[in-house]
Formats: structure tokens, C-alpha cells, sequence
């Protein structure tokens, strides 16, 4: 046991970890073992959940400044570096090292679980333990090399890591998972203290097996674009099955607790505002055909605009050098029409009498006016954001940024609500609607799945909006655009035309009108196509999956560049962005936009030859914008 607990502390040290093996000995060992040789599986794969839910230190580093930006689910004002192609050091390497000692947990609980079988000490769980340990640790090597690319699969055993391909990686993924799935015996009894180590399911191990066959689905599927035979036999091996997570009961969820420790929630940090994404907001907006008035009270309904109104334009002050479509524009009101889950996790600015409105540092919660002004630095306008939406497209605002100190401030645009800064929430890794969605994906690509596309997809959205306990009501068969030509309507798949727009002139109050197109998405089938059935579940597929999934939708958007993801704004040039300019910015391309992390420094100095053999298996720079193996190229 002794060995074990050694060996797994000098592969930590070998992956950049920079923690104590005395202390994370002890961390492991339940308090009331008596010895090394009484130490369970459960105690390593508790730690490694339970780590795995991120301290606010690694959760504000990795999912509030690298995936919340990156995968679209946030402004990237807090951290502004991923969505300008640049990354911190510091906040790759507190990830990687702590990621680190999550697999090397999940490993030693699979060590010491054949140790005892070895050694005649089985107990009935202890092979579901090795099996349950085996499917974290796919999901944990998933999230590694989804965020670096090649990763040592084979790492954290006993020896010295080799960094593989990320193509050996998802291959080893879905065995395991097929495998360590397939082993489990669903008749094993649970005690009480067993329960008690599994934050997740509580050892209900046909729950586990059903995590297994979605986490299949999701991974054969990230193969699509790159090895399409593979993908199909791993995808229909999973669907046939039939056992996926299906009910909100089933969700792979953990409890987060206030505080400061691996439970305390992801986003709960009151300096980060975590402001709406602009690619968010030009999804909500018109989706649905739900009108405003609808889920507003009294108190808002004459702020509500009319269904073609564009907002106040600020040439002098507001960006257009960005392919969004509101870009130039602020919209001094709030929507006609928009989905209804936007109102239930972001906050309308000002609106303190929502229980839920974000509780901050500074002054958010209650100023809401603020300055706009001319290059001479005098104000030229007031304005209050109370009662408005609007979202802040990231990227280099050079002369105008001074100049907007409305479009610079957290609390004049929507942002996360209080309930997901308080801990009171489960963190949610795999939700029923992602299987659906993923099984409707399946169906479109014409492979094989136990339900019909059409049924997938509807039922994917019907199962977010349960979470949300929002009604459904017609949702389902709107044939309304929202601004970036998609609407919900399975059978409705006309292309959007452009349609004419009302506005003012911001200063003047002029009335004007123009005809305005939707935005070309060459990052999806040249940008001919905005409302096909693959665009409507990928969209619907990161509605679903905000919050909680910023990986998973920045993944997918890598993967097929879905949904659309506006430019950064280019007022001047970005060092990081080299390929994006003044003359290009209409147009969509994988070199303005994130690709993966940069290995943290440590592993390049402390360890030259795994860093060598990592960059050789990534074909390319080790760099932010190269693209991962299973991503468009």
C-alpha cells in the first residue's frame, strides 16, 4: 500500500504538481482507517470528486476566466485573455497541477482495488469500485486533453508518464468506458458509510453505468468531423444500450457547500461579474417567440420593444468592427420576444427586486448609470442601463474604449444570478438533455439511435426547460428567428431573409431604418446554411448547457463552429489574433478564436522530454490557436 501511496506522489511530481505527498497521503486516508493496509478505494475516488468540483482558486482560473469565455457563456471582461487568443501561466498551471492529482486519485483507487483482489481482501463492492474509479477517470482525461490536447493516458500507474496523441486518448476513453461500464454489477448492496463517499449517486451503480453510456454517446461523438467511421461504430455501440441518463434524478450533479474548499460553487466569487456573452445574447433574443410581456411584470412592460427595433446607434462610441449583429448599437429597452430561460439565469440590470440579482464587491448591484464620451475625453451623454439588455462584445476597443464607460461596467449589462454565487446549487457535469441532443445529432448523421431525431431534439429541450421549471407552452413549433437566423420549429427550416430594422440616432433621437442581413457563418458549411436541423440542436444544445457545461460548448463550437460565435471586435490590432484585421473581420475563421491552453511553463522546464513528446503528438506549436486533433482545422 505503501508503494502505491509513493509512487502516486512521484507522479505527481512528474506532471508539475507541486503539493505535498505527505499531505496528500493524509488527505485520502479516511480518519478512522488504522493503517495504510485499511485504506478502501472509495476514500481515493471520494477525493478525486470531490477535488474535481474545483476550490474557488482553480474554479475562478479554469471555468470563470478559460471556459466560461471561451465556450461563449460569458463576457470575457473579467479575465480578458482566451477570447483574444492569449492565455496566464499561472492560472494554466494551477489547472493542470490540480487536474494532476485528481487522475492520479482515480488511479491509486483502481490500484488498491486490485491490490485487495490480488491479495484475496475483496469485499463485494470492491470491484465496482475499480469500475466506477475507471469511468471518472475517463470524464478527468476527457477534460485534460480537451483543455491541452496530449495528455499521458497511461500517466499516474507507477511510472514515468508519455504524453500520447489525442486520437489514442479518445480511443482508450471510449474502451475504458465501454468496458468499466459493461463490469459493473448493479446487485452489489451499498451501506450507509458507502453512500456517504459518493458525492454524485451514492453508489447507485446502475446510475453509474448510465453516466458510462452517455459519456459514450458524448465522446463518440467528438469525433465526428475527424474520424466519421470510428465516431458511427462507437455512437451506435453506445445507443443500442439504451441506458443513458434520461431523468433530472440520474444527472451526474455534486451538492456545492459555502465556504472555501473543493465544494464551494464554481462561479462564486463576487468580483467576477460574469456578464452575458454578446454569441448568448444573439441566441436568446427572438428565440422562442415568447413575448417579454409574457414573463414580465407590470413594472417592466414599458421598457419592452417593439419586435423590430434595433437600439440607439453610438457610431462614435460603439464598435462595428465585429461580424455581431448589434454591433454599433445599444438596445435601450428589452426584448420583444426572447427565450425564456435567458430571464431565469441572467439578471435584468437594476432590477432589485429579483431575489435572485447578483450580490457583488463594488457598487453593481445598485449603478446603473454611466457616461458616454467623446475623444476629447468630455461627456457627451448619460445613460442608464436600468431596465435595458445588452452585451459587451469582447476584443481590442482601442480609442473607444475610454470613450464607453457604459458598454465597460458590469452593471449595465446581465449578468449570472445570485443563485449560481451562493453555493446553494448542484454542479452539474452530464444533464438528461445532453443525451437527447446527442442521440438527435446521431440520427441527423443517419446512424443508428433508439429514437428519431425530431423526438431527440424535442424531448432534449422539454428536459431544460423541466430543470428550469420554465412552461414550454409553443415553444416547440415557433418559427421566429432570433438574431442569428435560427428558429426552434424542427419542420421549420426555411433560411432566414434579411428583414428591415427601426433605430434612433443615440445623440439626436433621429428616427432611422435599415435593412439588416443575418451574419454569414462561414465556420459551418460556408455560411450558406443558418437554420438547419444540426444548427437547431447545437443551439439548443448550449442553451441547455448554461451554466454548467462552458467546456462542452466550447467544445462543440471547436468541433463543428456552431452555434455562431461573433468576432472579437478589431479596432486595433491583437497580437494574439495576428490573422484577424481591419479588412476581415466580417468573415469567420478557427485563427481568430481559441483553440486549447498552453502547457503550464513547469512542465517545459521540470520535464523537457514529456513536453517534447506532448508537442510532437499536438502537430502543431504549442500555442493557443492551435487546433486540437478532433476540432475543424
Amino acid at each position: 500500500m505503501k508503494n502505491i501511496l509513493k509512487k502516486s506522489c512521484m507522479l505527481i511530481a512528474a506532471t508539475v504538481v507541486l503539493a505535498s505527498c505527505k499531505k496528500f497521503e493524509e488527505m485520502n486516508v479516511s480518519p478512522t482507517a488504522a493503517s495504510g493496509e485499511q485504506v478502501q478505494p472509495e476514500y481515493f475516488i471520494n477525493s478525486s470528486i470531490v477535488g474535481a468540483q474545483m476550490d474557488p482558486g482553480v474554479a475562478e482560473r479554469s471555468f470563470v476566466l478559460y471556459w466560461k469565455p471561451a465556450g461563449r457563456q460569458a463576457a470575457d471582461v473579467d479575465g480578458g485573455k482566451i477570447s483574444f487568443g492569449d492565455y496566464s501561466d499561472e492560472w494554466s498551471s494551477v489547472y493542470y497541477g490540480e487536474i494532476s492529482k485528481w487522475l492520479n486519485a482515480a488511479n491509486t483507487a483502481i490500484q488498491i482495488g486490485q491490490e485487495r483482489i490480488d491479495g484475496g481482501k475483496v469485499e463485494p463492492h470492491t470491484n465496482n469500485m475499480i469500475q466506477v474509479a475507471r469511468i471518472w477517470r475517463a470524464y478527468l482525461l476527457s477534460e485534460m486533453s480537451d483543455n491541452f490536447g496530449p495528455i499521458p493516458v497511461t500517466g499516474f500507474q507507477g511510472t514515468n508518464p508519455e504524453f500520447t496523441d489525442v486520437k489514442t486518448v479518445y480511443y482508450y476513453i471510449l474502451s475504458e468506458l465501454k468496458d468499466a461500464g459493461a463490469k459493473l454489477e448493479l446487485s452489489v448492496t451499498r451501506s450507509d458509510a458507502l453512500k456517504k463517499l459518493d458525492p454524485a449517486y451514492e453508489y447507485d451503480f446502475a446510475k453509474w453505468r448510465k453516466y458510462a453510456n452517455s459519456m459514450r454517446l458524448r465522446y463518440a461523438m467528438r469525433l465526428s468531423e475527424v474520424d466519421a467511421s470510428k465516431a458511427k461504430t462507437e455512437f451506435e455501440a453506445a445507443a443500442a444500450t439504451n441506458d443513458f441518463i434520461t431523468l433530472q434524478e440520474e444527472a451526474f450533479a455534486v451538492q456545492e457547500k459555502d465556504g472555501w474548499s473543493p465544494l464551494t460553487g464554481v462561479m462564486t466569487r463576487s468580483w467576477d461579474t460574469q456578464p452575458m456573452s454578446a454569441t448568448l445574447n444573439n441566441v436568446f433574443v427572438g428565440l422562442g417567440g415568447v413575448k417579454s410581456a409574457d414573463q414580465l411584470g407590470a413594472a417592466f412592460q414599458s421598457f419592452i420593444k417593439p419586435a423590430d427595433w434595433l437600439g440607439q446607434k453610438f457610431p462614435d462610441q460603439f464598435s462595428t468592427k465585429t461580424n455581431d449583429p448589434q454591433a454599433g448599437y445599444w438596445f435601450n429597452g428589452l426584448p420583444y420576444t426572447i427565450d425564456p430561460r435567458a430571464y431565469v439565469l441572467f439578471s435584468i440590470p437594476g432590477d432589485l427586486t429579483n431575489t435572485n440579482y447578483p450580490k457583488q464587491n463594488g457598487n453593481y448591484d445598485t449603478v446603473t448609470q454611466r457616461l458616454l464620451k467623446n475623444a476629447a475625453g468630455a461627456t457627451v451623454k448619460t445613460i442608464d442601463a436600468k431596465n435595458t439588455w445588452n452585451a459587451k462584445t469582447d476584443g481590442a476597443w482601442g480609442e473607444k474604449d475610454p470613450m464607453n464607460e457604459l458598454i465597460n461596467y458590469g452593471g449595465t449589462m446581465p449578468r449570472i444570478n445570485n443563485q449560481f454565487r451562493n453555493s446553494s446549487q448542484k454542479r452539474l457535469f452530464f444533464g438528461p438533455w445532453e443525451t437527447y441532443f446527442l442521440l438527435a445529432e446521431g440520427a441527423v448523421r443517419g446512424w443508428a439511435s433508439p429514437v428519431t431525431a425530431q423526438t431527440a431534439y424535442e424531448t432534449g429541450i422539454s428536459k431544460s426547460f423541466e430543470y428550469w421549471k420554465v412552461s414550454l407552452g409553443s415553444y416547440l413549433t415557433s418559427q421566429d428567428y432570433n438574431r442569428v437566423g435560427t428558429s426552434v420549429s424542427w419542420t421549420h427550416t426555411t433560411e432566414p431573409s434579411p428583414r428591415v430594422m427601426k433605430y434612433e440616432d443615440g445623440m439626436t433621437g433621429a428616427p432611422g431604418t435599415l435593412t439588416l442581413a443575418y451574419p454569414k457563418n462561414d465556420l459551418y458549411k460556408s455560411g450558406t446554411v443558418k437554420n438547419d436541423h444540426l444548427t437547431k440542436i447545437i443551439t439548443q444544445k448550449f442553451i441547455a448547457q448554461t451554466p454548467w457545461q462552458p467546456l462542452e460548448a466550447w467544445n462543440d463550437h471547436r468541433r463543428l463552429g456552431l452555434p455562431f460565435f461573433e468576432n472579437p471586435v478589431v479596432e486595433v490590432s491583437i497580437s494574439t489574433l495576428p490573422a484577424l484585421n481591419s479588412s476581415n473581420y466580417m468573415t469567420g475563421n478557427i485563427k481568430f478564436l481559441p483553440q486549447r491552453l498552453r502547457y503550464p511553463s513547469g512542465l517545459r522546464n521540470n520535464s523537457p522530454a514529456g513536453y517534447g513528446q506532448a508537442v510532437s503528438a499536438l502537430n502543431g506549436p504549442d500555442e493557443v490557436l492551435t487546433p486540437l486533433w478532433w476540432a475543424q482545422k
